[in-house]
């Protein structure tokens, strides 16, 4: 037997000091720091995400849900005000009608003095039960 020991080109001797062996790495940091960084690296898209996700969540509920629902009250509010608008129309002509040819037999101007007094009549108890506005900036 021999006692020739074959090496390797760039390989170490066997008695030389072998950095994985004694627990430090090529920085000279411990072993778990390394593994530490890998581990925040690997972790680092998901926490990238869910940031990502925290700020859509917030912009929706800040902006966009409030705007959201402005759009719907005003379309709801100017669907509900052409209904109204129609139906009081609509229902004045048919209140007027029957008053003209049933009630005060074709007399139209009868006819338009009893809605007309029933509309202000109507108009001053909505006139009477409204609430005095306060004024921002106070009296002067």
């Amino acid at each position: 037997m021999s006692d020739v020991h074959t090496t390797t080109v760039g390989s170490a001797p066997p008695d030389a000091d072998d950095s994985s062996a004694s627990g430090a790495s090529s920085v000279g940091l411990p072993p778990f720091v390394g593994a530490a960084a890998a581990e925040a690296a690997a972790e680092l898209p998901r926490r990238a995400a869910d940031a990502v996700e925290l700020v859509v969540a917030a912009i929706h509920d800040k902006a966009v849900r409030p705007a959201i629902l402005a759009a719907r009250a005003v379309v709801f509010g100017l669907v509900v005000a052409a209904l109204a608008l129609v139906f009081v129309t609509l229902g004045s002509i048919a209140v007027l009608r029957l008053f003209d040819v049933y009630v005060f037999g074709h007399r139209v101007w009868l006819s338009y003095l009893v809605l007309g007094g029933a509309l202000t009549v109507a108009g001053l108890a909505a006139w009477t039960r409204r609430s005095a506005r306060s004024s921002p900036a106070g009296p002067h």
